[in-house]
């Protein structure tokens, strides 16, 4: 039985063994890098910019559409509102209209105001009022030929039915095809696409920045891990030298070599060394959380830092020049990217002084066609023509838009300045933090020595008697304090250097 608990003791020990991970800096960088939700949204904006300055550069091709509609009407279109009769003839050599083949013909007007009728031609009777012959229409009623020309029944006439120039529109069907090629824009669609392409630059800058700001996350979340780590393992060495103070007031005690008060004062000592402990201990478990979150790994996963001793092993940032600083820096390059869509933004609004000239042309068909007469089916054209707008007064509106557009580009330009005198300042203040932090380190070092010195002579002193407990206790909490301060010193140093590095552009 206990070796079969044993084997499963050794089992479980070794899955645990395995299953915690071990990673060093660079391992928790590239676990960011591929987990972070952040950069993969911003990767996905890249795409998106990409997609937009295709859309941009497709301005430059022509635009070719389908289109199709169809309407019910209720009525028909009739050209007439009633049958119509027309006089059959040709026209004279002086011009009159006159009989031809079919004869017919006009009334003649004479000087007295009456007229002169071809009986031959027109199928009227007349009577005859006030010595004058008056035609009579076919109910008979005498009528003013000069008034009235439509009551005049020609013998040779063609008749136009009503019926026969109405239109069937119940059903309508229109369809084709239609291009448009931009020829001149007054230069817009360049500027466009220039202003797509410094979106798409500014895109993948935002991708570096979200990129940098996730490595400073991870390093500080990573030497934090790492300094706690320490902390921890400082603060049970610190527990178990009061522990074993304790034991030995508690047997002084009981020679009466030491009184109640010693020893109620090391049991405070004691309580307070392991309320720092668990609170050391929980710091570090919600700073590898953290780590973790960052890393894209599991919160409750129990990860061993390859750099837990912390060294004071530095690979300092090499001097680099101010323009080359600038060059890094992602800020720089979207306020560049900002400033070229400015200048971009402010052609586009002067383009629109300038006239735009456009190629056009398709193929439409209908049904009823109307290109031999009114038929049922569809027939159709081609068509081509040249189309050109020429702004010619709006009151000011462009004038004033251009200007505000000149003056986000030069409120671009200064926003640029202003950032690199900024990050100048910033490198020169990184640069003195890493010296004063190098400095505080050296010090800091040298109280450990001092105080492990302080405290070794502290412990022979008590263990001979020459000092009190008092004494001893001191000389551990400035010795805990010492190495304290050193943790963070050697962190300082190293986070100041990874401000410097990302300051100057050069944190990858």
């Amino acid at each position: 039985m206990k070796k079969i608990l044993l084997i499963t003791f050794c089992i479980c020990t070794a899955s645990y063994m395995q299953a915690q991970k071990q990673l060093d800096l660079e391992e928790c960088r590239q676990l960011a890098l591929e987990n972070n939700k952040s950069l993969k949204i911003a990767e996905e904006n890249v795409r998106a910019a990409q997609s937009l300055s295709k859309a941009a550069f497709a301005q430059f091709l022509p635009d070719i559409s389908a289109y199709g509609s169809y309407r019910y009407n209720q009525k028909n279109i009739s050209l007439l509102g009633e049958d119509i009769h027309l006089p059959i003839g040709v026209l004279d050599p002086s011009g009159n209209f006159g009989p031809g083949i079919g004869p017919s013909s006009r009334p003649t007007p004479n000087a007295d105001g009456t007229f002169t009728f071809d009986d031959s031609a027109i199928n009227n009777k007349f009577i005859i009022v006030d010595g004058k012959p008056v035609p009579l229409d076919a109910q008979g009623n005498p009528f003013d030929p000069g008034k009235n020309p439509e009551n005049l029944q020609w013998k040779n006439h063609a008749l136009l039915p009503k019926d026969a120039m109405e239109f069937d529109m119940h059903n309508i069907f229109v369809g084709g095809i239609s291009f448009a090629q931009p020829i001149f824009m007054g230069g817009k669609i360049v500027q466009l696409n220039k202003i797509a392409k410094s979106n798409q630059a500014i895109a993948e800058v935002r991708v570096q920045e979200k990129a940098e700001e996730l490595l400073v996350n991870v390093d500080e979340a990573y030497w934090r891990v790492v300094s706690l780590e320490s902390k921890v393992q400082l603060a049970k060495e610190y527990r178990n030298l009061v522990s074993e103070l304790d034991k030995n007031m508690q047997a002084l005690q009981e020679e009466g070599l030491a009184t109640k008060a010693d020893a109620l004062k090391i049991k405070v000592k004691l309580n307070e060394a392991d309320v720092s402990l668990t609170k050391a201990e929980n710091g570090l478990n919600l700073s590898r959380m953290a780590l973790n979150q960052l890393c894209g790994l599991p919160l409750e996963e129990q990860i061993e830092l390859k750099d837990a001793n912390l060294k004071e092993s530095l690979d300092l940032q090499p001097a680099i020049s101010i323009e080359q600083a600038w060059a890094n820096r992602p800020e720089i390059k979207m306020l560049t990217q900002a400033g070229n869509i400015a200048e971009a933004n402010s052609k586009v609004m002067a383009s629109r002084f300038m006239p735009t000239v456009a190629l056009t042309g398709g193929y439409i068909t209908t049904n009823p066609s109307a290109f031999n007469g009114v038929e049922k089916k569809f027939n159709g054209m081609f068509t081509v023509g040249v189309t050109a707008v020429v702004p010619l007064f709006h009151f000011g509106e462009k004038a004033h838009t251009l200007n505000a557009a000149r003056t986000q580009a030069v409120i671009a330009k200064l926003e640029l300045e202003e950032a690199k005198e900024k990050i100048e300042l910033q490198i020169h203040q990184n640069s003195y933090r890493i010296t004063e932090s190098l400095k505080k380190q050296e010090m800091t070092r040298k109280n450990v020595e001092n105080a492990k010195e302080n405290l070794s002579y502290a412990q022979e002193g008590f263990d001979a008697g020459v000092i009190t407990s008092t004494d001893l206790l001191m000389a551990q909490t400035a010795w805990l304090s010492a190495e304290s301060e050193y943790l963070d010193a050697t962190v300082d140093v190293k986070l100041n250097n990874l401000y410097l590095r990302k300051s100057t552009g050069n944190l990858h």
